[in-house]
């Protein structure tokens, strides 16, 4: 696993390197939908990745957000990939954004990296061995009520157009908590979580990439995942809830909280 790490890391302080070059020589900017962009920096931080561990590894299969699903061969391991997480941050000179590098074995997640390039933070985490920023520990934070918490979410790109969008859960919660943030990167969220910076993170309609590298990073952390009915989280389930344990509970009653019906009568 150690071995895997360290060319995980390597592909990912690589890929980072390669962010921070357009964002000085600049870079073209494509629209999948009105808030959903792609980059060609994103494009060249997935090959530079993809290509640093195929070499590596040429027998493993990866699940990249621009590429897909790429089968080398029958594989237990399965490389998770965004190469930028946070892109509508990037192309607005907002530094928040992230490589994040997850690896499944055998449908679990077993390893994650994420990278930040330009505070030059590195989270690692290998199962059954904790998680880590810059090579020291981290460990989620002691929050125990709604009251005291910091908390994180984030919105899909189809915000505009579905009612399955978020804002019922963001109003509940500030109404709630100490206080809620929006940074616009999944994984660096989870990564904020599993170091004690925030308490608790939901999201809805993620991706396997999303969430892949930093689940870990918050388990090893001492923290707690689930979707949003309490169940075991699946990368594959588009639903997510990341606590440090101690107000799990609290947001789950607040996600589930039936809402008010209006009353339509004069």
């Amino acid at each position: 696993m150690s071995v895997l790490l360290d060319v995980a890391v390597e592909a990912g302080r690589k890929a980072g390197s390669i962010l921070l070059d357009f964002t000085k020589s600049g870079f073209r900017i494509e629209h999948k939908n009105p808030i959903n962009l792609v980059t060609d920096a994103d494009h060249a931080a997935e090959r530079c990745v993809i290509d640093h561990i195929h070499t590596r590894f040429p027998t493993h299969g990866f699940l990249a957000e621009e590429q897909g699903r790429i089968e080398q061969s029958p594989s237990p391991y399965l490389w998770i990939i965004d190469p930028l997480d946070g892109t509508t941050n990037f192309a607005h000179g907002f530094p928040a954004y992230c490589v994040s590098i997850g690896l499944e074995y055998r449908g679990r997640c077993v390893l994650g990296v994420v990278f930040d390039p330009s505070r030059d933070d590195l989270f690692t985490a290998i199962e059954g061995c904790g998680a880590q920023l810059n090579g020291h520990p981290i460990h989620v934070s002691n929050a125990s009520t709604l009251d005291n918490s910091l908390l994180v979410t984030g919105f899909a790109y189809d915000i505009r157009e579905s009612p399955r969008n978020n804002l019922d859960h963001f109003a509940k919660f500030a109404l709630k908590a100490q206080g809620i943030r929006r940074t616009g990167s999944a994984a660096l969220d989870l990564c904020y979580v599993a170091a004690g910076r925030f308490d608790g993170f939901w999201e809805v309609k993620l991706n396997p990439w999303d969430m892949a590298a930093g689940s870990i990073l918050v388990k090893e952390a001492g923290g707690r995942l689930t979707d949003f009915l309490g169940c075991d989280l699946s990368l594959y389930g588009q639903e997510l809830v990341a606590s440090n344990g101690h107000i799990h509970h609290a947001m789950l009653t607040v996600l589930n909280e039936t809402p008010v019906q209006k009353n339509s009568s004069p």
